[in-house]
């Protein structure tokens, strides 16, 4: 992906750490600059963002919520501020339930939070940053620009003691095609990565139930799952080598959701 005023930029909301940060640390090497969203204060991911910086990139921090409508606008007008573009947006950021029950038990008040975050939060930055790749576009006829959200395997694979995780990621699975479908008359392609079991913070705690079930043959692959297998799909796509696959899911699970008898 080129951008005639310089480097391409992208955006990686949870991008400090786990998926986001191996999506970061891809995209830096293939030659992008960074804005890294987060939620946690600067201070604390200082070491992260300075890894980026070593690998050629220029990164700035932009701290705030997804779920809050005043953080993605203040997150988006940092960017156009510094850089003044934005050719890639990464909607990675996620939350788990804070306590896994049975759909039988679940609450409200979980359904919202991870929900809140996983899903409205996504679209209504994924609506922002639409508008502005259009804005671009029609300023700069050589301006390119896609969009990429991180799904799950739980968009499809039915966890019954965290429904509203699933629910979030079925629903990011539509509005990707929703956005693919409308952006199409603009060329912005739209994807989404779909990754499996993967080796991060969030899975720390289930660590011995999954280390079981792959051995057992859960994946094709006997192997975790590492963010840099999420992050070399991302970037295939960001570097614009699956042009005409727009609304396309890719998966990157191992052939754990792979038919089989």
């Amino acid at each position: 992906m080129k951008n005639a005023d310089g480097r391409p930029v992208a955006l990686i909301t949870g991008g400090s750490r786990g998926i986001g940060y191996g999506v970061a640390e891809q995209l830096a090497k293939e030659g992008f600059d960074l804005a890294i969203n987060g939620v946690r204060s600067e201070a604390l991911v200082t070491e992260a963002l300075d890894d980026l910086r070593s690998l050629g990139a220029e990164v700035i921090y932009c701290p705030g919520d997804i779920a809050s409508r005043e953080d993605r606008r203040a997150i988006l007008t940092k960017i156009q501020t510094h850089f003044g573009r934005l050719n890639v947006l990464v909607n990675n950021a996620g939350v788990a339930p804070k306590e896994r029950r049975d759909i039988l038990e679940a609450t409200e008040e979980s359904f919202q939070y991870v929900l809140s975050t996983n899903l409205q939060g996504p679209y209504f930055l994924t609506q922002a940053v639409a508008n502005w790749m259009i804005e671009q576009k029609r300023s700069d006829v050589t301006f390119t620009g896609c969009i990429i959200s991180v799904s799950s395997v739980s968009a499809t694979v039915a966890s019954v003691n965290r429904g509203e995780y699933c629910v979030a990621k079925a629903g990011l699975s539509m509005m990707t095609q929703l956005f693919a479908a409308r952006l199409g008359e603009f060329d912005i392609p739209v994807y989404e990565v779909r990754p499996g079991i993967i080796q991060t913070d969030m899975t720390a705690g289930v660590t011995a139930k999954y280390d079981k079930l792959i051995a057992d043959g859960l994946c094709v692959q006997k192997r975790w799952g590492y963010p840099d297998d999420v992050g070399k799909a991302v970037a295939a796509l960001a570097r614009g080598n699956f042009p005409y696959s727009t609304g396309q899911v890719i998966m990157v699970d191992g052939g754990m959701t792979l038919p089989r008898l």
